[in-house]
């Protein structure tokens, strides 16, 4: 077996794959921990961007129950990896405070909230205005939900702590090794890679938002999306108690939302968003997210910050995580900005899909057909500032919502 790919997608399809007897050999063009698995913000939330209504009309009310239902058991299977395998990752359940900015989305997230506690079990519940000060010390918010089976980790800690079991099963790990290309040979794919060709008689692809050339049929179908993240210098005493006094998990509803969190130590703010640009490392996306920072938490405009890195999440056009296949290639990709969970999770998937062990393997994220091509795309995401523009104008009509009911308070 053939993996492309060393995230937690391929490490954990290699766990599973050389556990059962296979021969397992992974390839990354980069250096492990160089991607999106160690550069993420390490929330652990498993969410899944269309919301019920939607997964209805597009997939019928019994798979959208089920794709909900399976975030749950993913969810639980992380949590239960990281005890059995001592994954010491800095995992706390913490539970997520998500913000509402106007009475509409107040709205939308309660009636969520009551979805997750009646069809799921899941401990979560509405936060009026009054209350927004007990989760989180800022007036931007008119008011929100809390949901708790969400947590945060160190990311590139996870990493490594799978990247150690997978070593441990025999798994051959090969880094800073391409692969250019597979061709279909009698029995299998001849994979080839910048340090010679393997036979596979399967080959799973598992590249996400770091697709390449090497397989222009997927990278026309998943766009990669800058995510950044700014680290604040230490807070003074006393400031992570008014500002997260609950230590939660923290996101809000915008069409250009923002995540934040406390570090594991709790000393300092971890905050990010979608970055916006698609080329160079420029500072006008740190500046950006410094200022929506600010704009929360008034307290910390201009704060000092110590770190500012990005990763590239995966998006497209199905917006739904998807293990897909391709005759003797299996696909687990699309995370969309929510890989922590779900790269793990589709990984152990499709590998016991590729080991015809049926029960493991059902999900309801493994259908046919992959995700449709994005017109006009071949690999460069030229359209990425003008959806920014759109957002940004949703956003500010948004705001523009809220502006009576803060006058009525």
């Amino acid at each position: 077996m053939a993996i492309v790919g060393g995230g937690y997608a391929g490490l954990s399809a290699a766990i599973e794959l050389a556990r059962a007897g296979r021969s397992v050999q992974l390839f990354d063009r980069q250096s492990l921990g160089q991607a999106a698995s160690s550069r993420n913000g390490g929330m652990a939330s498993g969410s899944i961007r269309p919301g019920r209504k939607e997964l209805i009309t597009r997939f019928g009310e019994a798979r959208a129950t089920e794709i909900l239902m399976e975030g749950k058991a993913a969810r639980e299977d992380l949590w239960a990896f990281l005890k059995e395998e001592k994954v010491d990752c800095d995992f706390h359940l913490s539970g997520l405070f998500v913000g509402a900015i106007n009475a509409h989305e107040c709205d939308e997230l309660s009636r969520s909230a009551d979805l997750l506690r009646r069809f799921l079990g899941i401990e979560a519940h509405p936060v009026a205005r009054l209350d927004v000060p007990t989760f989180i010390g800022t007036d931007f918010y008119t008011g929100g939900f809390v949901r708790m089976d969400t947590g945060g980790l160190h990311p590139a800690k996870l990493l490594a702590g799978i990247l150690r079991v997978a070593t441990a099963t025999g798994a051959m790990i090969h880094e800073n090794t391409a692969v250019t290309g597979t061709i279909a040979e009698a029995g299998g794919l001849r994979v080839r890679t910048s340090r010679g060709d393997v036979f596979a008689r399967k080959v799973l692809i598992c590249t996400d938002a770091y697709t390449d050339g090497f397989d222009p049929w997927l990278r026309r179908r998943i766009v990669p999306v800058r995510s950044r993240i700014i680290a604040t210098e230490p807070l003074a005493e006393g400031a992570m108690d008014r500002l997260m006094p609950k230590r939660m998990m923290y996101g809000d509803m915008r069409q250009l939302s923002y995540y934040y969190r406390p570090s594991a130590d709790g000393s300092r703010i971890l905050f990010g968003g979608r970055d916006g640009t698609t080329a160079g490392d420029a500072l006008a996306p740190t500046n950006h997210l410094r200022s929506e920072l600010g704009r929360i938490f008034p307290e910390l405009e201009g704060v000092g910050l110590t770190h500012s890195w990005f990763g590239q999440v995966a998006m497209h056009r199905d917006m739904v995580p998807r293990i897909f296949t391709s005759g003797n290639t299996v696909y687990a990709t699309g995370f969309c900005g929510s890989g922590v969970v779900w790269a793990r999770w589709l990984g152990k998937k499709a590998a016991f899909k590729i080991l015809s062990e049926a029960e493991k393997a059902q999900s309801a994220f493994d259908f046919d057909p992959a995700p449709k091509a994005v017109p006009f795309y071949r690999g460069k995401p030229w359209f990425i500032p003008l959806v920014y523009s759109l957002y940004e104008w949703r956003d500010k009509r948004a705001m523009r919502r809220r502006q009576p009911e803060a006058k009525r308070s």
